[in-house]
């Protein structure tokens, strides 16, 4: 599976859920951004390891909102506290899609630790997140996301992908642009 896979079935889910995606720095968001941009998609264009922070006071903050992280695993692996406050705070409408491909990707793809011993659903339940998966395929990965966006718990899914990125083009939308719909859709999206 590709992360391009991932975020085909992330987007998919977010849109029929009307789910709003923070998605972590670099190619992911690239891809994203590609592949469905809309205003429920809020795009890190800095700042590695925030995503989960940023979705999590989100998911506090406006609980009639379905809230998805989508993190790297380089990116979640610089911020695991933010598992464990996720864990204690447990917004029941946040996920956290961790895309695992083993590789820092944006910078040429270095080896993070999982690509030895380190298992990032073991962490996340060590971090008091019962919810916490990893999957192989878009078959489970589906499954186990419409499960999560379903759950009143805050859940953790790592979706393990081939080191490969798309030849996406880089976003055209500057950060206060980005920021301003983003808002406006998450505010819209309550009103309905």
């Amino acid at each position: 599976m590709k992360r391009i896979d991932v975020l085909r079935v992330l987007l998919d889910l977010a849109v029929k859920m009307e789910g709003v995606i923070i998605s972590n720095l670099g190619f992911p968001s690239r891809e994203l951004y590609h592949i469905g941009d809309r205003a429920e998609n809020f795009y890190m264009l800095g700042s590695m390891g925030l995503a989960s922070s940023i979705a999590l006071g989100l998911a506090v903050s406006v609980p009639g909102r379905r809230v998805i992280a989508l993190e790297g695993d380089g990116s979640i692996l610089m911020n695991l506290g933010s598992l464990a406050t996720a864990a204690n705070i447990a917004p029941p409408n946040l996920t956290i899609l961790i895309v695992d491909n083993e590789a820092h990707s944006s910078t040429g793809f270095q080896p993070t630790f999982t690509a030895g011993v380190t298992d990032l659903e073991a962490i996340a339940r060590g971090a008091g997140i019962p919810d916490a998966v990893t999957v192989f395929d878009e078959k489970e990965l589906r499954s186990r996301l419409e499960d999560a966006i379903k759950s009143e718990r805050v859940s953790v899914i790592v979706a393990k992908t081939e080191k490969s990125w798309e030849n996406a083009p880089v976003i055209d939308l500057d950060p206060v642009t980005i920021k301003n719909r983003f808002m406006q859709a998450v505010r819209s999206g309550l009103e309905g």
